[in-house]
């Protein structure tokens, strides 16, 4: 299969070329093409012209996008639009990643894919509106929503994923002020990319949620993240309110992969599991020379 992988570099892309290393791909990062500009896009797709399109790229800073609203809209929704026109222009597929914060966390349950978005932040909005223009755009489309990514490559536009701050401050010494009243499904990207590389060779086209099994908080994340790499440290629980952040967040934003099971193809694995193989891989790596 011809792919053309938009995002390539960041923590999730890494894994997806790893994952699909065995198909003809075609990788271009954030800084070569810039999905906000329709004719790049529409010229790059054109020039590939591959049968699936996977787009990793979004602006993903959430504090920031209620700052930036105008770059968070034009990265998280004009540009999966772009994308989306483009990839239907050929007839390819595209895979297109959206977030658990499309949902306002009231519910109070593992949200699936049939409850109704509602998002609190600009980040949020953004992301709801690139769904749309995906769902409307581009007739073979497998929209994935997913939760508090974390991998081997980490997160450059973050300074690195979750686990990796938490273990690097435990290590500097540093004390830990982690939000306890937020729910989420931590999920390894390596996990994720497996199964969006199962999901591709289907034509079962749609929406899916796509997160490993089972929710905590935050503050249960870190706490299990620095158990398994043997650190101590000083972490304090605290609530949204006293974090004072910029972004709404919702306190209960877990989600249900009910359409992945559907369609028969293996439910992921507990996090608790992808979280301890992937301290254990971190720890095997041999350790830079300075």
């Amino acid at each position: 299969m011809r792919i053309l992988l938009i995002g390539a570099g960041g923590q999730l892309a890494e894994d997806l070329h790893q994952v699909l290393a065995g198909e003809e791909i075609t990788t271009v990062p954030h800084a070569d093409l810039d999905i906000g500009d329709r004719a790049a896009v529409e010229l790059y797709v054109k020039r590939v012209r591959p049968e699936c399109v996977i787009n990793t790229a979004a602006f993903n800073l959430v504090d920031a996008c209620e700052d930036q609203p105008q770059q968070a809209f034009t990265v998280n929704a004009l540009g999966p639009f772009h994308v989306a026109q483009a990839a239907q222009e050929i007839g390819a597929t595209l895979v297109h990643f959206s977030t658990n914060f499309v949902f306002d966390g009231a519910k109070g349950s593992p949200y699936v894919e049939t409850d109704p978005p509602r998002p609190l932040s600009v980040y949020g909005m953004s992301k709801l509106a690139g769904e749309w223009f995906v769902r409307q755009y581009c007739e073979k489309h497998f929209l994935v929503r997913t939760a508090a990514l974390y991998g081997r490559a980490g997160n450059r536009g973050k300074g690195g994923n979750f686990v990796e701050r938490m273990i690097r401050l435990a290590e500097e010494g540093k004390p830990l002020r982690v939000v306890c009243d937020q729910v989420v499904n931590p999920t390894c990207t390596r996990d994720l990319a497996e199964r969006v590389g199962s999901l591709i060779q289907t034509n079962r086209y749609g929406l899916y949620h796509m997160v490993n099994t089972g929710e905590c908080s935050w503050y249960e994340f870190a706490r299990e993240a620095l158990r398994l790499a043997g650190l101590s440290a000083e972490i304090t629980a605290v609530s949204t309110q006293e974090l004072g952040a910029k972004a709404r967040r919702p306190l209960y934003s877990a989600l249900d992969n009910a359409a992945l099971r559907v369609i028969g193809l293996p439910d992921f694995r507990p996090w608790q599991v992808a979280l301890a193989d992937h301290v254990q891989q971190r720890q095997a790596r041999p350790t830079p020379i300075k």
